[in-house]
Order: C-alpha cells, then structure tokens, then sequence
C-alpha cells in the first residue's frame, strides 16, 4: 500500500500527501469525512482541498447539495510534477536573469547590524547578552530607573552571574539612592564606579559597551537598541574614556 512518505518524496506537503490519500480511499466525500480520515481539522482540510484542486488533483462535485469532492485520476499526479518541475525551472532561469544585480550590490565587508526592541522582557534579553563580554564592560547607568523596570532581586542576580563569569564593569551613574546602594558592592562585584551629580549630569538611558557592540537602554521608555559594530563600538569605547576622565575629576572635587 502507497505511503504518505511516497508521496511527500514526490513534493506533497505532508497534510496534502494525507488529505489526497484519504480522497483516494473514500472516493466522493465531504470535507468533514476527509478531514476526519486525514487527522486534521475540518478548516485546514478545507484550504489544502483548495490547493489540490488548483494542482489539478481534486474536483468539486457541483451537483450534490452537501459539496463533496472526488480526487482525480491518478495519472494526473504526473502531470502535477511536471508542472513542479517546469515552475522549478523557469525560477532557475529567472534566478540566473538576476545574478548580475544582486552581485551588484552584494558587499562583503561587514555592514553593522542595529536592533530594536520593546518592552521590558525584550530590554532584559538584550541585557544579557552583555554576560558574554570577553573582556570587561564599559557605560553609563541608571539606578532608579532600571529598579523601578526590573527589580533589584533581577539585578542583584545579573550582578552575580556576571561576577561568576569574570566580567569587570567601569561605569558612570549619577548620584540617586539606588545608585549608591549598588556602588557600595564595587569591590565585590567586579565594578569600578564614577559617580557624577544629579542635577547636572542625569541620563536616563542605559548604555553598555562591551566586545563590538553597543546596547542603548532606555527603562523608562521600555526600548532598546543593539548596535553591532566593531567601528562605532571603537568610537564609543573613546568617547567613554574621555567622560571617565571627567568624571574622575569631578569625584576629586
């Protein structure tokens, strides 16, 4: 007896291969019956009858009150395949037509990679993947803001996960309460903080920088940006260690 493994080797789908198979067995039927038969729900087996019938495979009979369907004669599957092959063809052709403008604009040097999320399990996800940091973190955090979005039990635990791995943070925060509850755990947890003045330095977006990437983190708007390149992971890299100059020279004063 025929399997429905022959007849997906053959280009079926596996439910057409199963709904064609039922046809074949109970001749004019319902969709209902062939559903039934097939193992599939009557909506699905009602849109792969619709595919079958435009391969060629299945008619409608039109005369019954209750729409029955009859699969047509077998040798039509050979028709169905030489129409597989001859579509595969013409896209092999039309693939070949358009080589030359694809090469056209195909770069491969490396182009940066930049992703947007929302919401804060999407900011968390982005967040971790700063744990695989080969060497150490640099940025500019929030306190209060990021306890507010996850919860100081989800840092506390971030923290730990990062100290397991190695992974040194230098960072620059303003002064809020939240702040000074974490820096006062630098030693302990591999961090080496700048803190700056509220009232003139308050960011509210979290940056990371680490390996060629740049996470931008907005917790108060539930946002954020992965921007993956080695030449603005560079820049940024500078640019942070001109601030942790100046901050270091406002923590003297």
């Amino acid at each position: 007896m025929i399997s429905k493994n022959q007849l997906t080797n053959l280009g079926f789908g596996d439910k057409e291969a199963s709904v064609y198979l039922a046809l074949l067995e109970l001749g004019p039927s319902t969709t209902s019956e062939i559903s039934k038969l097939a193992k599939i729900n009557r909506t699905t087996g009602y849109d792969i009858l619709e595919s079958l019938i435009n391969d060629g495979l299945v008619s409608p009979l039109g005369e019954t009150k209750i729409q029955k369907f009859v699969a047509e004669n077998p040798d039509k599957v050979i028709v169905f395949l030489e129409n597989k092959i001859k579509k595969g063809e013409e896209r092999l052709k039309n693939a070949y037509n358009l080589l030359p403008e694809l090469f056209s604009i195909y770069n491969i040097e490396e182009k940066p990679k930049v992703k947007y999320v929302e919401g804060i399990e999407r900011i968390k996800e982005a967040f971790e993947d700063t744990l695989n940091a080969k060497v150490e973190i640099v940025g500019y955090a929030v306190g209060t803001d990021a306890f507010k979005a996850v919860g100081e039990e989800y840092l506390r635990d971030y923290f730990k996960r990062r100290v397991a791995k190695n992974i040194k943070v230098r960072v620059i925060a303003p002064d809020d309460p939240d702040t000074l509850k974490v820096t006062i755990k630098d030693e302990e947890e591999l961090r080496e903080s700048h803190i700056v003045p509220r009232d003139k330095f308050y960011f509210t977006t979290e940056t990371n920088i680490y390996n060629n990437k740049v996470l931008i983190m907005s917790w108060k708007e539930k946002f954020a940006v992965m921007i993956e390149s080695k030449e603005i992971a560079d820049a940024q890299k500078k640019v942070f260690e001109l601030a942790w100059i100046g901050a270091r020279e406002i923590g003297k004063k």
